[in-house]
């Protein structure tokens, strides 16, 4: 998708989205609010202990040697961006959006490099060194099976690109998960003096 693309959402998390955006658009043109909207690609990396999501899931099922359940049939098509990423791309847009003047606009933050969930879930097998151990569940609903953003504006009004690729994002991802998550997959608490 490109940022003029027709916000198509049709299941509720999709619509949530669209509407949000289009909350912002309307305030901008309607009353001249000063803002500037961001569509990230399935960001990943440490400190997410949301483990419904992809990456913590399948990162923490293979430090916990747990099958790893999913959802889909593995095929659904997806861009991932690395945290730090979209940090550097969301303090890039600030500083240039009002020098600029990019105020109503919309920019896509993400790695410009789709893959299939799949070939992610692999990736984190064969960087954590393990045989990989997941069943394939194929009862996901309500999902788009193809879903990827075009980084290619924020390059050009920007000068934003991502510095980390999917790898390199993943193996950072997967030594924070070693050193914050224990063998039950559950945040390590801070030891106290």
């Amino acid at each position: 998708y490109v940022e003029d693309s027709a916000l198509k959402g049709i299941h509720p998390y999709d619509v949530s989205k669209s509407c949000a955006d289009l909350i912002a658009q309307t305030y901008f043109h309607t009353y001249k609010l000063p803002v500037v909207i961001t569509r990230c690609g399935n960001i990943y990396g440490p400190g997410d202990f949301n483990f419904s999501r992809l990456v913590p899931d399948v990162v923490s099922s293979v430090l916990c040697d747990k099958t790893f359940f999913i959802r889909s049939d593995g095929k659904f098509v997806r861009d991932y961006i690395f945290v730090d990423d979209v940090v550097d791309g969301y303090l890039i847009l600030a500083e240039k959006t009002v020098k600029n003047k990019l105020f109503g606009e919309a920019f896509n933050l993400s790695d410009g490099k789709p893959v299939k969930v799949l070939e992610l879930v692999n990736d984190v097998y064969k960087i954590a060194g393990v045989r990989p151990n997941y069943k394939v569940l194929n009862t996901a609903k309500y999902e788009i099976p193809k879903q990827n953003l075009s980084n290619v504006k924020s390059g050009k009004m920007l000068g934003w690109v991502p510095s980390y690729g999917l790898k390199e994002g993943l193996k950072i991802t997967l030594n924070w998960y070693k050193q914050n998550v224990d063998q039950y997959g559950k945040k390590v608490r801070p030891k106290t003096a």
